[in-house]
């Protein structure tokens, strides 16, 4: 008979029907007990519809039964709540003191950084009123799933995306609501949604220091902050605006990210400032971190976002962007 490691292992072939993520990475097996010649797998129902629960036994079983001397195989179903099977171990909250920063830019950024890192990452759209991640995606996909949660969106790399934008019948539908119904919005998408195990869950904040971040900051675990900012003189005071709410909610600021920060012309090979000289260094002095990155004003990259292929522009700035995250995680657990 295999043992319970080597099913477990197995099931790693097994996917999540419109997810493209295995049973196992989606933490959907709940407990496996091989006893009297008969193997019983147990997995949550979690964001399956009937016909995936189907689909998702008979390809368990036929796993299971291609190990050498496998027995029967049982396969039965528990229903369990969304959040009760989420394990992330780090969650990053992009944030900015204002809005126009690019901010989900940035998000979308680190999370293609370190997704190419080979860790798994996922992006919770928090920017409820203005979500453009899906758009800079290319999804348009419905998010599936039943009473015990919903399944995010994969892209074409292997990043889980749950935004608002993917539940509204069209894309350009205004949300027009008051701040404690984008706060529980924002709730939900960390309780209701399966998003497995993760590495990292990069969350897309909503700009300022209003209601829907301060439920953020305070519901979900965070394991530490990023702050864009663009380089104008409105910026020491709105960094510090930002630094002062993070240090108020006792969360850990991971560094800073000029964004725009300049225009490089290949033809005469200058870069050049355009909305002022850089204050990277004098913004990371401000939040007491590290500067992870600056990042250009680039046509090329403009044009991915607009077509839905961000996850095409590949640049030397991106692998940077996610060697200092990593660094800046490291640094701040000791």
């Amino acid at each position: 008979m295999p043992t319970k490691e080597q099913v477990i292992e197995s099931l790693k072939t097994v996917l999540v029907p419109a997810t493209k993520r295995s049973i196992v990475g989606m933490n959907l097996v709940r407990d496996v007990t091989i006893s009297d010649g008969r193997i019983n797998v147990n997995l949550a129902s979690t964001g399956l519809i009937p016909g995936a629960q189907d689909w998702v036994r008979d390809r368990t079983k036929e796993a299971i039964k291609k190990l050498p001397e496998a027995g029967e195989v049982n396969v039965e179903y528990s229903d369990v709540k969304a959040k009760e099977l989420n394990a992330i171990d780090h969650v990053l909250a992009v944030m900015s003191g204002k809005g126009g920063v690019g901010k989900s830019l940035v998000s979308s950024l680190v999370a293609i950084a370190l997704k190419r890192q080979g860790y798994e990452v996922g992006i919770l759209d928090g920017d409820i009123t203005g979500p453009s991640i899906p758009k800079m995606f290319g999804l348009k996909v419905q998010p599936s799933g039943n009473e015990g949660g919903l399944l995010p969106v994969l892209t074409k790399s292997g990043i889980e995306v749950m935004s608002i934008n993917l539940l509204l019948p069209n894309e350009d539908d205004a949300v027009i609501w008051r701040g404690p119904l984008i706060g529980r919005a924002i709730t939900q998408f960390w309780e209701e949604v399966l998003w497995g195990k993760l590495d990292y869950l990069v969350v897309d904040l909503p700009p300022g220091t209003a209601d829907a971040p301060l439920t953020v900051l305070q519901q979900i675990p965070i394991s530490g902050i990023i702050i864009v900012f663009t380089p104008q003189d409105l910026t020491t005071m709105i960094v510090k605006k930002a630094v002062n709410m993070a240090r108020q909610m006792s969360k850990p600021i991971l560094g800073v990210v000029e964004n725009m920060s300049y225009l490089y012309v290949p033809e005469i090979d200058k870069k050049i400032e355009l909305f002022g000289k850089s204050r990277g260094e004098e913004m990371a002095r401000a939040a007491g971190a590290p500067l992870l990155g600056q990042l250009p004003i680039d046509p090329e990259l403009a044009k991915l976002c607009d077509e839905g292929n961000i996850e095409r522009y590949n640049v030397d700035l991106i692998a940077k962007l996610g060697e200092s995250i990593s660094a800046s995680m490291l640094s701040a657990k000791n």
